[in-house]
């Protein structure tokens, strides 16, 4: 997963980092991934929902000290 979009939202708080996730995947095509680092608990929450909401799915996700990384590969929406 090396080829990801990485989005960087260390040091925000819900619920920025879901935005920044957001801007990153429009007008992107499906099967793309992007993974995300953040520091805010919440996302490990707040991802996998919004990615229920627009069919997208959690690849990945991994914890490094407090930076949290959660891969998405973007699908169609629902």
């Amino acid at each position: 997963m090396s080829d990801a979009i990485e989005v960087d939202a260390r040091g925000l708080l819900c619920p920025l980092p879901v935005i920044r996730l957001q801007a990153a995947a429009k007008g992107q095509a499906v099967g793309v991934t992007i993974k995300i680092t953040a520091t805010d608990p919440g996302v490990r929450a707040d991802i996998p929902a919004w990615c229920r909401v627009h069919g997208h799915a959690v690849v990945a996700e991994r914890q490094d000290g407090r930076d949290i990384e959660i891969t998405v590969k973007l699908g169609s929406a629902p």
